[in-house]
Formats: C-alpha cells, sequence, structure tokens
C-alpha cells in the first residue's frame, strides 16, 4: 500500500479544484446525501460550506495526497462533539477511481491512531441510512452501531457508529 500524507486544506484555487474533482467522482454518495448535485456541481457553494467547518472550533479539514502528491481523500475531523465529548469523523471521501484499494482503510486507521495518541478512548461518526456501502465498510472496519438520529446540519436520517481505541 503506498503513503499517505494529510495536510489541512489550505483552500488553494488548486486544492479546491481537486476537492471539486473528489465530490464529482462519487456521484453516489452526492445524491444520497443531498447537499450537491454532481451533474450541476457549485464549486463556489463547496468552499462556502469547507471554509465554514474549517473555521469551526476543533474542526480540521485534511486533503490526502499519495507519494505522487494527487489528492486521493478528503476528511473532516472533529476533536471533541460538543453532546458527547467524543473525537468524530464528520466525513472521509476517498476518490471514486480510487475505490476498493484501501486508501480509506488506511485514513480510517490513520486517524484512529491520531485521535488514540490524544488520550481518547472511542471515536463516533454518523452513517447516512441510505448508505449501505458506507455502513458495510465501517462495520468491516470495527465499528458499531450505537443509535440512530437525523444529522444535525440537514436533518438526514443516520446511524450513529462507535469504535473503541484500546
Amino acid at each position: 500500500m503506498s503513503t499517505i500524507s494529510l495536510a489541512l486544506l489550505g483552500f488553494t484555487s488548486q486544492e479546491l479544484a481537486e476537492v471539486a474533482d473528489l465530490y464529482t467522482s462519487n456521484p453516489e454518495y452526492c445524491r444520497a446525501a443531498g447537499e450537491y448535485d454532481p451533474e450541476n456541481f457549485l464549486a463556489d457553494r463547496l468552499e462556502a460550506d469547507l471554509r465554514e467547518e474549517a473555521g469551526t472550533d476543533g474542526c480540521d479539514v485534511l486533503l490526502a495526497r499519495d507519494a505522487q502528491g494527487d489528492c486521493v481523500g478528503l476528511l473532516c475531523l472533529l476533536d471533541r462533539h460538543p453532546a458527547d465529548g467524543y473525537p468524530w469523523i464528520g466525513l472521509l471521501m476517498v476518490h471514486g477511481r480510487q475505490h476498493r484499494l484501501g486508501i480509506g482503510r488506511q485514513l480510517t486507521e490513520t486517524v484512529e491512531e491520531r485521535f488514540r495518541k490524544q488520550g481518547h478512548n472511542g471515536i463516533r461518526l454518523a452513517v447516512l441510512e441510505n448508505t449501505p456501502k458506507s455502513l458495510a465498510f465501517w462495520t468491516s472496519m470495527g465499528w458499531q452501531e450505537v443509535g440512530r438520529r437525523s444529522d444535525n446540519q440537514h436533518g438526514r436520517p443516520c446511524i450513529v457508529m462507535h469504535k473503541q481505541l484500546t
């Protein structure tokens, strides 16, 4: 497996174009989430949403790059969720041409290790109920369902998942 590096999104025009490409390479997710139309993608709206996310206290928006420097993924991490105190993965997206190559697994393990080193004993995320492939991925990585609720921002039905970091 190739080396993946993570860096904070710097909001350069090149990075934003790469992130827009990342989203449009995942039309199934875009349709399921309902935030962006992959056929009529609004890059300005994506930039505004990412800037808002990055401006949230304790939130990091990270680009994942392979050894050649190509953008292969995007992560939004929250150090401490105000409702439960756990760190959360708000988004983990792998470029569509990179699916099923182990990148999602590698990114997940990197995030888990980051929070483990910070002394956290668990981590959470929410999977949209209408994305069974995503649910299967997280379950295969040892995450367990701990509840169901609507997401805070858009009211979409979600499965809340937890993983112990022991």
